[in-house]
């Protein structure tokens, strides 16, 4: 039975978190470039499906932790140092998914949205620097993409080599 769980474990971890980190990574130089193509409905599709794609994965995401703690129970590893880390680890990534990455791709997905096509003399509907969105917006989205790939890439890391494990490298 711990075979099966910890399959379904590191299948949920790749089918998930996957997707999230790809899609996560790729919105921000979307974003920088529906900012400089103001009107372009396919750029604004682009950073749409993105965001949904990060929004989507990140639910099915729960099966990760859950999965991964029940193979813990099963394994009797739930007192570890390496685990405890590694839920640690894995609940600020999951905090800085839902509090800094997700809503910033909102707020620029809304703003790239509203923004529509740029006008001659910088009317209303022109995207500047100035603008609500503005490229060092999608620098600091980037940022926080980063941190939380920081963040999963360590948990990876510590479930491969699971220090003071027998089984361990």
């Amino acid at each position: 039975m711990t075979k099966l769980l910890l399959s379904l474990h590191v299948l949920a971890a790749i089918v998930a978190v996957g997707p999230i980190t790809v899609a996560a990574s790729m919105f921000p130089p979307s974003a920088r470039k529906a900012l400089a193509e103001p009107g372009s409905e396919r750029a604004v599709s682009s950073l749409r499906l993105l965001h949904r794609i990060c929004r989507v994965y990140g639910g099915v995401g729960i099966a990760v932790p859950a999965l991964g703690f029940v193979t813990a129970m099963s394994m009797g590893v739930l007192g570890d140092a390496w685990l405890i880390a590694s839920m640690l680890l894995t609940a600020l990534a999951a905090m800085v998914l839902l509090a800094l990455v997700l809503p910033r791709q909102e707020e620029i997905l809304e703003g790239v949205a509203a923004a529509g096509p740029a006008t001659g003399d910088k009317g209303e509907g022109a995207v500047t620097v100035g603008s609500a969105v503005s490229v060092r917006t999608t620098a600091r989205l980037a940022m926080f993409t980063g941190v939380f790939n920081l963040l999963w890439a360590t948990v990876t890391v510590l479930m491969i080599v699971r220090p003071g494990s027998t089984t361990g490298a």
